[in-house]
């Protein structure tokens, strides 16, 4: 059988072929009863529109590529769902791609969403050089989310506020009279800025001396074996901040295999309020880097580059909270 085409629509619902198309996209010259009929019709007909199709007269695809520097992340996971949410609502598609894999085979990472015409490209997380995004920049919209290096001109960036963030969670440690504070850190400008934020604090509430930073990769395995040696120090920390949530994980193990109760002998705080943080068994103190509202700001940026707004690239910097669950408790 055939598959059923614009001209059956057209000839189910009683209407011309031009109509039945700005029906199907959604125009608003289409009167609420016409546009019932024809997506009556192509639900009884099974018709599905030529996408190649109409965006080669178009010149549109109707995608966006988005190029994430690390699956395993799960903050990321709420990010997409803000931006997709955003993009969904206008019509758009996103189209994913591993940028870690794409370096291994010898790939410039955007290439296979180049390849496939995406409208816009959203870079998820930090790429090792966001200055080679120059070139795609000059070519469609770019916006960067979550990450806080340098973008080249045109490119938006969307990320949280790391300064603050890291702020709210070292004077919740203060606050609760821990002293000994180690902060387990992570790579690239989120990273530092996170470290930066941890030790201005303590510095101004006169505790630098007792401040401890290790640098780590922002793993699970990584947080295990960074609070392993923390934990066999001498004056080991009462509290550890960990620069995300994974790497939080890391520490709650190594302080379990340790036979440290948390929080009673050592408070544990990541970043990034993740749904491994909600978990009832793991019940996380973290700070909430607003991820969803990440992801819906990225995918206004591009929606508003679509609609011809241009000019110089902007940082737009969403507030953080702090969530207090269960690895905090009062120093012992």
């Amino acid at each position: 059988m055939r598959a059923p085409t614009i001209r059956d629509v057209a000839e189910r619902a009683g209407v011309s072929k031009s109509l039945v198309s700005l029906a199907l996209r959604g125009s608003d010259q289409v009167r609420p009863e016409k546009r019932d009929a024809v997506l009556r019709a192509a639900r009884e007909l099974g018709y599905r529109p030529n996408t190649a199709a109409r965006s080669l007269s178009e010149q549109r695809t109707r995608t966006v590529g988005v190029l994430l520097n690390d699956l395993r992340n799960p903050w990321f996971v709420d990010l997409l769902d803000g931006l997709n949410s955003l993009l969904h609502a206008n019509g758009l598609h996103m189209l994913l791609a591993d940028a870690r894999l794409n370096r291994r085979t010898g790939q410039d990472p955007a290439d296979p969403l180049l390849d496939l015409r995406v409208d816009g490209l959203v870079v998820v997380g930090t790429l090792p050089d966001p200055a080679s995004l120059g070139g795609v920049a000059e070519r469609i919209p770019v916006v960067l989310a979550g990450s806080r290096e340098p973008a080249p001109p045109g490119v938006d960036v969307v990320a949280g506020d790391d300064e603050r963030g890291a702020r709210l969670v070292a004077e919740h440690l203060i606050g609760l009279g821990h002293r000994r504070i180690a902060h387990i850190a992570g790579y690239g400008a989120v990273g530092e800025l996170r470290r930066r934020s941890f030790e201005a604090t303590m510095r101004r509430h006169g505790l630098a001396e007792q401040a401890v930073v290790e640098p780590s990769d922002m793993t699970e395995e990584g947080g295990y074996r960074t609070t392993v040696r923390l934990l066999s120090r001498p004056d080991r920390p009462t509290a550890v901040f960990a620069v995300n949530d994974i790497a939080a994980i890391g520490v709650l193990s190594a302080a379990e295999e340790l036979g440290l109760r948390v929080p009673r002998d050592l408070s544990v705080v990541g970043y990034d309020n993740t749904s491994i943080a909600r978990l009832r068994h793991v019940w996380l103190t973290t700070a909430d880097n607003s991820s969803h509202e990440v992801g819906r700001r990225a995918a206004r940026c591009l929606l508003e580059r679509f609609e011809g707004a241009g000019g110089a690239g902007r940082v737009q910097l969403a507030t953080p909270t702090l969530e207090i669950r269960g690895s905090t408790a009062p120093a012992p």
